[in-house]
């Protein structure tokens, strides 16, 4: 997965009609008069105006951490996605945990196996990960809506085979603010090498996403 970039700095600019206005004011008002001390006397800006002039700054992302993602689904939860995982899971190396972060859970349980991954990702600003999701969605057709589920969210399930062993994925993409949870859920039987049903993979997915998404909350600012 790719990396995000760093927060948004906050910018400051000029009004150009701000710095008309008082331009236009200082012509009409004529020279500064000299007070009793013998100093120019001090004028008050039109309302509205200051002597630097107004500035605008972009509003600060509402997440500028990942949140511990080993934490994000609950033990009875992990239990019945993947039945004999260790609930602690593992987390994967990250180039930057403040900004992405992931845990993987996986196990055997007699013929079934059954593999979770819950990642978090923090970008710079709302329109950044509004593009992330797009384009992520794009390159994943023929999945559908999830609503209710963050600001918007999309599933898709997909079947493998490789060997005569089927393999079901399914993967939910969750978009909440600056910030993207990806859930992967995939399961197989190797005992009849026939891969569990598309509406359980799909429903465990969003199962676990939902925790993810609620578990945000510790990222917040």
């Amino acid at each position: 997965m790719r990396s995000l970039p760093l927060p948004l700095a906050l910018t400051a600019r000029l009004s150009p009609v701000a710095v008309l206005a008082c331009a236009g004011w200082l012509l009409s008002s004529g020279p500064a008069v000299p007070s009793a001390s013998g100093h120019l006397a001090a004028r008050t800006p039109p309302s509205g105006t200051s002597a630097a002039g107004p500035s605008a700054t972009a509003a600060a992302p509402t997440y500028t951490t990942a949140p511990p993602p080993c934490a994000a689904v609950p033990a009875a939860t992990l239990k019945s996605l993947v039945p004999g995982a260790e609930p602690a899971g593992k987390e994967i190396p990250s180039t930057d945990t403040r900004l992405r972060r992931t845990c993987s859970w996986n196990a055997l349980h007699g013929y079934d196996y059954r593999w979770l991954d819950v990642s978090f990702e923090i970008g710079e600003s709302d329109q950044e990960a509004e593009k992330e999701y797009a384009q992520r969605v794009a390159e994943k057709s023929g999945g559908g809506a999830v609503p209710g589920l963050g600001d918007t969210a999309y599933s898709v399930v997909g079947l493998t085979t490789e060997d005569k062993q089927q393999t079901r994925e399914g993967v939910v993409l969750a978009r909440v603010a600056n910030a993207l949870v990806v859930v992967t859920y995939s399961g197989s039987d190797f005992e009849t090498h026939e891969a569990p049903t598309t509406d359980e993979i799909n429903k465990g997915a969003i199962k676990a996403a939902k925790s993810a998404v609620a578990a945000l909350g510790g990222g917040r600012d």
